[in-house]
C-alpha cells in the first residue's frame, strides 16, 4: 500500500512542480539552461530570484526572526491569532519548517531556492559573457546556498559535536540541479558534518569571490565579502572551531574596517534611528523589501512591524517583549529604549511594542538586516572565551557595550564572562531571531518565560520534525526522534 501511495504522490509531485525533497522542478527550472539562459548577464536574473526567497514571511521575512524568539525566552504572545502559539509552549511539531511551506506562495522551502543555487553554479561556467560579473555571480550563489544549508541544518539536526545519544542526521544534501524527471532521485539525510563541511566549502569560495563592500552602503543589499566572511565566523562558532571562529571575525572587521575598540559602529545617540534607516548603518547584508514586492495585504498580515508594533491601523500586534528579556538590560542601555510601554486591547497591563521594526518606509514596509557589524564583536568574543583568551573575550565585549551606553564589565570569572555574553546577545539581537539557537548551539536547557516549563537540551523537541508528507514520499528519508 505505501507504495502505491508513494507512486500516486510522485507522479502529482512532479506533475505540479512541489516535491521539496526532490528539489522541487518549477516550470521555469525545467527548461534547460542553454535555452532558459543565453549568456551570464541572464543568469543575474535567476540570482535575484534566490534572493527574493529570502525575504519570504515563511523565512526571514518574519519567521526566522520571531519563532527562534518565541521558542526561547524573549517574546511573549498577547493576542491569539492562532500564530506561535504552539511555539511558545514548545508542542509536539511545533517548530520552524524550512523543508516545505504551504502552495499559497512562491517559496514551498528552502530547497527550491537550493536548486537555484545549483543551477546557476553548475551552468554559468558554460555560458558567454563577462568573467567577473560570473565569477560575482557564483560568489552570491556559494553564499546563498551556505546559508540555506545552514539554517537547515541548524533546525532539523544537532552542531556537530553537540549530539544527543549519538544522532547526526541532518538534511539532504544536494549540489547539482534537478532539472526535471530524468534525473530526480531520493536519498537519504547527510550527516551533519557532511553539512557543514559543504558549508564552510561554499562560503570559502564566496569569500574568494567576492569584493568588499562597506557597511551601511547600498552595496549590502547583495552578498560581498565582508558578509561571506561574517557568516563563515558564525558558522565556525557554531561546530566548535572557536580558534577558526575567532581569527575569522578578525578578518571579518579588517574587511569592513572595524576597529577593536569599536570604531565603525554607531554611537549610542544613532542606534534607535538606525533602525528605520535604509540600509541601517550597521548592515552587513541587508534584504531589501520594495512595495512591488508585497501584495495589498502582505503589510497589515505578515510584516515584522504588523506583528511587533501598533503603529498602522489594522496592526496584528501579536507580541511583546518578556518580562525576563527587559530584565535583562543595563541601566542605561539604548537597546532597552527600543522597547516602548502601550497598551493592547484583550492584553492585561502594560505591554511593549519594537521600534525596531515601524514600517518606517510606509504601510507596514522596511528593510530587514540579516548580518549586522555588532555580531562579529560578540562572535570573537564567545570564541576567544571558549579557548581561554578571558583577557580579548572582555575587550570585545565591552567595545560593543561602548556603543550602546552601557558601562564596561570588568573582574568576571570565565565562566562568568561566558554568561555575560550570552546576556549581550540576547539584548543586541532581540526579535532578530538567534536566541533559541544560542541556547541551542550550546547544548543549554531552552529557558522560558512566565510559567512555560524549560525544554532541555536531551528533549526531542529541541530539533524540528520533517514534514510527513516528505517521509511518506521517500522511504530512505528517516524523522528526527521522538517524531515517529
Amino acid at each position: 500500500m505505501k507504495n502505491i501511495i508513494k507512486t500516486i504522490i510522485l507522479g502529482s509531485v512532479l506533475a505540479l512542480g512541489s516535491c521539496d525533497s526532490l528539489l522541487e522542478t518549477e516550470p521555469r527550472q525545467s527548461l534547460t539552461p542553454e535555452t532558459a539562459f543565453t549568456d551570464v548577464e541572464s543568469y543575474q536574473s535567476l540570482l535575484f530570484s534566490i534572493y527574493g526567497k529570502v525575504r519570504s514571511f515563511n523565512y526571514y521575512g518574519q519567521t526566522m526572526m520571531i519563532a527562534p524568539e518565541i521558542m526561547a525566552d524573549n517574546l511573549r504572545i498577547i493576542a491569539n491569532t492562532g500564530r506561535y502559539i504552539g511555539q511558545e509552549a514548545n508542542a509536539d511539531r511545533s517548530h520552524i519548517n524550512l523543508w516545505d511551506f504551504s502552495t499559497t506562495n512562491n517559496f514551498r522551502g528552502i530547497y527550491s531556492a537550493i536548486n537555484e543555487a545549483n543551477i546557476l553554479l553548475t551552468q554559468i561556467d558554460e555560458a558567454e559573457g563577462d568573467d567577473a560579473l560570473r565569477t560575482k555571480l557564483k560568489g552570491e550563489a556559494y553564499f546563498l546556498r551556505a546559508l540555506f544549508y545552514f539554517d537547515l541544518a541548524r533546525v532539523y539536526g544537532y552542531e556537530p559535536g553537540q549530539e544527543v545519544d549519538g544522532y547526526t542526521s541532518s538534511v539532504i544534501l544536494r549540489t547539482t540541479p534537478t532539472l526535471g524527471f530524468s534525473n530526480a532521485d531520493f536519498r537519504a539525510r547527510s550527516s551533519n558534518r557532511e553539512i557543514y563541511d559543504q558549508i564552510e566549502s561554499d562560503l570559502t569560495s564566496a569569500v574568494a569571490s567576492l569584493a568588499p563592500q562597506a557597511i551601511g552602503s547600498s552595496g549590502v543589499y547583495r552578498v560581498s565579502k565582508g558578509a561571506a566572511e561574517l557568516l563563515l565566523a558564525r558558522v565556525y562558532l557554531y561546530e566548535g572551531k572557536n580558534a577558526e571562529a575567532a581569527s575569522t571575525a578578525g578578518q571579518a572587521m579588517a574587511t569592513l574596517g572595524l576597529t577593536s575598540s569599536g570604531d565603525g559602529l554607531l554611537e549610542p545617540t544613532e542606534y534607535e534611528a538606525a533602525f528605520n534607516t535604509f540600509p541601517n548603518p550597521e548592515s552587513v547584508f541587508e534584504i531589501e523589501i520594495r512595495s512591488v514586492d508585497w501584495s495589498s495585504v502582505d503589510g497589515v498580515n505578515n510584516s515584522m512591524s504588523s506583528l511587533t508594533a501598533d503603529v498602522y491601523t489594522g496592526a496584528q500586534f501579536i507580541v511583546t517583549a518578556t518580562d525576563e528579556l527587559l530584565e535583562s538590560y543595563d541601566e542605561g542601555d539604548v537597546r532597552r529604549e527600543m522597547w516602548t510601554e502601550t497598551t493592547r486591547s484583550g492584553a492585561e497591563g502594560v505591554v511593549y511594542e519594537s521600534k525596531k521594526w515601524l514600517g518606517a518606509k510606509g504601510d507596514f514596509l522596511e528593510n530587514l538586516p540579516i548580518l549586522r557589524a555588532s555580531e562579529l564583536y560578540l562572535i570573537r568574543a564567545e570564541a576567544r572565551q571558549k579557548t581561554g583568551d578571558a583577557t580579548g573575550a572582555l575587550a570585545d565585549l565591552n567595545a560593543l557595550r561602548s556603543k550602546r551606553g552601557v558601562e564596561a564589565l570588568t573582574g568576571l570569572s570565565i565562566d562568568a564572562l561566558f554568561g555575560a555574553i550570552m546576556n549581550e546577545r540576547r539584548i543586541e539581537f532581540a526579535l532578530e531571531g538567534h536566541r533559541w539557537f544560542d541556547l541551542k548551539r550550546n547544548g543549554l536547557t531552552i529557558s522560558k518565560a512566565g510559567s512555560f516549563e524549560p525544554v532541555p537540551y536531551s528533549d526531542y523537541r529541541i530539533l524540528a520534525p520533517i514534514p510527513q508528507d516528505e517521509i511518506i514520499l521517500n522511504e530512505l528519508l528517516e524523522n528526527n526522534p521522538g517524531y515517529n
